[in-house]
């Protein structure tokens, strides 16, 4: 069923002794009489290739002249009837139904549209219709650079954006061809692919562009991208849901399980068990065909994606930027006065004092903390902390703090008390570099006059004190990577991945440390390479399958900042209001912290992975003054 030389993925297979006649006689039995056996009808269905559905249809109008499809629509109802009647026809026949109800009646279903033919509106897709594709092994190197050229050309170097080069480029070169070409168009511009289609291309034909390239990224990553918004917040899209499970079964379900469990956490099979019911339900769990939280298997689709994404952050250093820039013009003085003024009197202008606060470098805050010293003999510090309350006061406090200052001082809140919150201490200590680290431990020492080493280690134990203290230290390398030590760093790390070992967890948690918290981002990167090509798994995902608690989340943290650290702040600020309430100490803290780093780089990403820009997230989910500062901070709408 596998191409050849190609290993099959699909969840469903040809049934040894396959007999058609045999199971049309046992379909018959099941609906005849009274109601129907349904279990009998979805056990045998789900169990059955296509091919093998399509030849039972052929018997039972053999033996008992009558319709297959046309009984299981009068026996069964609802879901579960759709389900298994687009089981029971060919893929294509499936698609045509699926695209002619799409269009069908009032309105469009761009959305199913675009899924079938990675496309909308039919006048822009021309090319991708009419199947001319090249071969997916077609690849030109001279025309690489010119293609990722063409692409930055007819986008953001035009007035206007000229469609139908992408559609030429998008529709016709081949899939490996196109993904060298999205590396050498990040090379170039700075920036990926999906980021400059949403900045230039808009509606349906912007939905498009983004489904083509998803699927040429990663096919099993589109799909399951398109299952988990199918069943997640309230409700279900039923349609999307059945579609998909059908026309994947025989195709790539296996990856697409495993890209959706490393992308959100857990397995489809579990996703569907508690968003479905009934027969509904168990048919979708057959076509599924298993769990992935419950067991280790191979899964090389995931594994290419996690490689692809290592390759995609080694192609070209994007700059980071951040959101707050030194005002021109900048006058101390003059900002001492306005603040000052904000203050006097009845009343506070917090509108005035957000004004001046967020539109400053951290430098710049230093000098008007001095000028305002200087002018009226009083600490800024303790009238905006007389001034305002909430949530503001924290903002803009921790705005006025030194980078240094603000990280110990949160530090600090983190070990003081009863309780330790190592979320922050994960977040922080995993994310600094050997000069903020150093920083840190001098302001720490200046305010609270002990060592933040001691203070980590007597207020956490076991191998997570010893991360944190490694990391606590500064002595990270920022050399080059080193090939040789590169596979060496690997091989300890493909233990991970192997079940059998027999390496205790300590073993492996002192070995991961050293690696972890001593070699360099550029290093660790290509050990992340080579620990993919050596196991085919994700280094994130192997970890999180051999370790746990905070030693585990700590791991992860870095493995996430070595990859990715603006998309592992944009997560965080994502997951920080998501659902009911807001994490506000969260949101402050980073807000403030990556504001003059890389805030500009976390907004690209939170919008390539979650399609909402950060801005209109914070404008929905926090209010006033606070929610004035912090979209001042994030610097525009994306």
């Amino acid at each position: 069923m596998a191409p050849k030389g190609k290993v099959y993925r699909g969840s469903v297979k040809d049934f040894p002794g396959f007999d058609a006649n045999q199971d049309a006689e046992a379909l018959y039995n099941a609906m005849k009489g009274f109601g129907s056996d349904k279990e009998a009808i979805l056990d045998l269905i789900t169990s059955r290739s296509n091919k093998q559905r399509v030849e039972i249809c052929q018997a039972y109008k053999s033996l008992y002249g009558k319709d297959l499809i046309a009984d299981l629509k009068y026996e069964l109802t609802g879901k579960f009837e759709r389900l298994i009647v687009s089981l029971m026809r060919p893929p294509a026949y499936s698609d045509a139904k699926e695209i002619k109800d799409a269009i069908a009646g009032i309105g469009t279903d761009e959305k199913c549209l675009i899924e079938i033919l990675a496309s909308s509106l039919q006048e822009d897709l021309v090319s991708v219709l009419q199947g001319s594709r090249e071969e997916d092994d077609v690849v030109s190197e001279d025309l690489v650079e010119q293609d990722a050229k063409d692409l930055l050309e007819a986008g953001e170097l035009k007035w206007g954006t000229d469609e139908a080069q992408f559609i030429y480029i998008l529709g016709r070169r081949s899939k490996q061809h196109l993904r060298l070409v999205f590396d050498e168009y990040l090379k170039i511009s700075g920036k990926p692919i999906e980021r400059s289609i949403r900045g230039e291309l808009s509606g349906d034909f912007e939905k498009l562009m983004l489904a083509v390239v998803k699927c040429v990224r990663s096919t099993a990553e589109y799909f399951a991208e398109r299952l988990y918004k199918a069943m997640k917040g309230l409700g279900t899209r039923d349609n999307t849901l059945i579609r998909i499970m059908v026309s994947r079964s025989e195709i790539d379900m296996l990856d697409i399980r495993e890209v959706f469990r490393t992308k959100y956490e857990k397995s489809l099979y579990n996703m569907i068990k508690e968003d479905t019911s009934g027969e509904y339900k168990k048919a979708l769990l057959k076509l599924c065909g298993g769990d992935d939280d419950a067991a280790g298997e191979f899964f090389p689709e995931a594994a290419q994606v996690a490689y692809r994404m290592w390759e995609l952050s080694a192609v070209a250093k994007v700059e980071l930027r951040g959101t707050v820039q030194p005002a021109r013009d900048f006058n101390d003085d003059g900002d001492a006065q306005v603040l000052r003024k904000a203050m006097k009197g009845l009343g506070t202008d917090e509108g005035a004092i957000i004004d001046v606060v967020t539109q400053r470098s951290n430098a710049q805050r230093q000098q008007i903390i001095k000028a305002y010293k200087a002018h009226y003999g009083r600490d800024l510090m303790a009238d905006l902390k007389s001034e305002l309350s909430g949530s503001l006061a924290k903002l803009i406090l921790g705005l006025m703090l030194t980078p240094a200052q603000y990280d110990a001082k949160q530090l600090r809140k983190a070990v003081e008390g009863a309780g330790t919150d190592e979320d922050v201490l994960i977040e922080i200590m995993a994310t600094r570099n050997n000069q903020e680290i150093k920083a840190i431990n001098e302001a720490y020492q200046q305010a609270y006059h002990k060592r933040l080493e001691d203070d980590l280690s007597s207020d956490t134990s076991g191998h997570f004190k010893r991360i944190l203290v490694s990391l606590c230290l500064g002595n990270r390398d920022e050399g080059p990577e080193n090939l040789t030590q590169a596979q060496e760093d690997a091989k300890v790390r493909a233990k991970l991945a192997d079940v059998s070992s027999n390496d205790s967890g300590d073993s492996l948690e002192t070995r991961f440390l050293s690696i972890l918290c001593t070699r360099s981002y550029q290093h660790l990167r290509r050990v992340f390479q080579d620990f993919v090509k050596m196991t085919n798994h994700d280094v994130e995902h192997a970890i999180k399958k051999r370790m746990s608690g905070d030693v585990r989340d700590a791991f992860v943290a870095i493995v996430r900042s070595v990859k990715n650290k603006p998309a592992f702040f944009a997560d965080k600020l994502y997951k920080s209001m998501k659902g009911a309430g807001t994490d506000e100490r969260t949101l402050t803290r980073i807000m403030i912290s990556r504001s003059e780093i890389d805030l500009l780089n976390i907004r690209g990403e939170f919008i390539d992975l979650f399609d909402k820009s950060l801005h209109h997230v914070i404008e929905k989910d926090t209010s006033g003054d606070y929610r004035k500062a912090l979209l001042a901070l994030c610097g525009g709408e994306d």
